[in-house]
């Protein structure tokens, strides 16, 4: 059987996920075009059978700007994946994984409150949760950078996840991660 590249180009059987709590979350079945029309949105948990490109590319359409236009999305992921091929000569679709590996939280906290006292607790987070919470600090970021700047929307894509990958501090997601984690530490 042949395989499915993602836009003709990408190959998702050799993309590895190292964190073994993602592995279950992070879906890598193969595709060509990131869209299918919503069908995971009438079940509980049913997103982890949407490819994890599509959920990306999902997140970008915030309300706002971009609300609904995924045509225009699609087409700056698939020019965002040029340049980071281009930029890194690695795939494209590893550099997203990395990048999402990389941002997300590992504590978060939570408001216990005794006798009317509110106290910050520190939780570990799920599996799922921790997929969603980088998929939303990375497209936060990109969104907010995406003010008042001459860039496009495709290489400010490239430039997010390629520093997210590499677990730099100039990434947005992986910013929020670690400023999220710091304060986990101090309600320990």
């Amino acid at each position: 059987m042949e395989e499915l590249l993602l836009y003709n180009k990408w190959s998702m059987s050799d993309v590895e996920i190292n964190d073994i709590g993602l592995q279950k979350y992070i879906n890598l079945n193969q595709i060509v075009i990131p869209h299918s029309s919503g069908r995971h949105t009438a079940q509980r948990f049913k997103k982890t059978e949407v490819n994890i490109v599509e959920r990306f590319t999902n997140k970008l359409m915030r309300p706002g700007k971009n609300a609904g236009k995924k045509s225009l999305v699609m087409n700056a992921m698939e020019t965002a994946f040029e340049f980071i091929y281009l930029k890194s000569k690695t795939n494209p679709i590893q550099v997203l994984v990395d990048a999402i590996q990389n941002a997300a939280p590992r504590e978060e906290i939570t408001r216990l409150s005794y006798g009317g006292v509110a106290q910050p607790q520190a939780v570990d987070v799920a599996p799922l949760r921790r997929v969603d919470l980088a998929l939303r600090f990375l497209t936060e970021g990109i969104l907010n950078s995406s003010f008042s700047t001459l860039k496009s929307l495709a290489e400010i894509i490239t430039d997010e996840l390629i520093s997210a990958s590499r677990n730099d501090a100039s990434s947005a997601g992986v910013r929020k991660k670690q400023e999220l984690e710091r304060i986990a530490y101090s309600a320990r």
